[in-house]
């Protein structure tokens, strides 16, 4: 069974955008994944379509109704369907590559695109949807970051990458960023590859890796070294 994404829009002609190309393209192509993407205006009853009213309580923007996105949530993800329902949303937890690899395993995922000010929370708590932020910005959609979400996701399906390892010993993978990385030529600019890379000696090229990465990690991200404290 493919793994199936549904995601909910006021764009639809942003899908599948860069997961039409490289790895998820051809694996889009191949059928190991399957993309839908809904037009949330389909579901509004007036003859304008509308999709969002004036916050309540005042304030600046709009607000995306429940009582419309309700209804595309329901027909895009009918009773009984596995699929996570998500939202992209900046005050979201964050997205982890623990969490890539959970959703990676499961059957699909149902994507809500916000837009405006927000959505009314009366249809995030009435559908279970699970807000996921993709970082601590704002964008002017959740579109941009469904797109970085289902990239992440679908690179792991089985047969996508063709090194079933190559996501082994990626950054996040191990609680540690990645080690540096080296090709030919020998000699770039007068720089050299480090020579440990060249000595043949696996056991001494894997505790070169292993402490670059600790390095790395302790200066750009410390807080990983926090969140995993068997690493430290």
């Amino acid at each position: 069974m493919s793994f199936s994404a549904s995601v909910l829009t006021l764009y639809p002609e942003m899908f599948p955008g860069a997961l039409g190309v490289s790895l998820a393209g051809r694996a889009l192509e191949a059928g190991t994944w399957s993309l839908g993407a809904i037009q949330i205006r389909d579901f509004a009853t007036d003859r304008h379509r509308t999709v969002d009213d004036t916050p309540a309580g005042g304030g600046a923007g709009m607000v995306m109704r429940a009582d419309v996105l309700a209804k595309a949530i329901d027909h895009s993800s009918p009773p009984g369907d596995p699929r996570p329902r998500l939202l992209m949303s900046p005050r979201g937890k964050p997205l982890t590559q623990v969490r890539v690899r959970e959703l990676a395993a499961g059957p699909g995922v149902v994507i809500v695109c916000g837009r405006f000010e927000g959505v009314d929370q009366r249809v995030i708590d009435a559908r279970g949807l699970e807000e996921v932020s993709v970082g601590d910005f704002i964008l002017s959609g959740g579109e941009p970051a469904a797109l970085v979400l289902l990239d992440a996701v679908v690179r792991l399906l089985p047969g996508v990458m063709g090194n079933v390892v190559s996501g082994d010993e990626e950054s996040f993978e191990n609680g540690l960023l990645e080690h540096p990385h080296y090709t030919r030529p020998q000699e770039f600019e007068g720089r050299q590859i480090p020579e440990v890379l060249t000595s043949g000696n696996h056991q001494k090229i894997a505790a070169w890796r292993r402490a670059e990465s600790e390095r790395l990690t302790k200066e750009r991200r410390p807080d990983l070294l926090a969140a995993h404290p068997l690493v430290k």
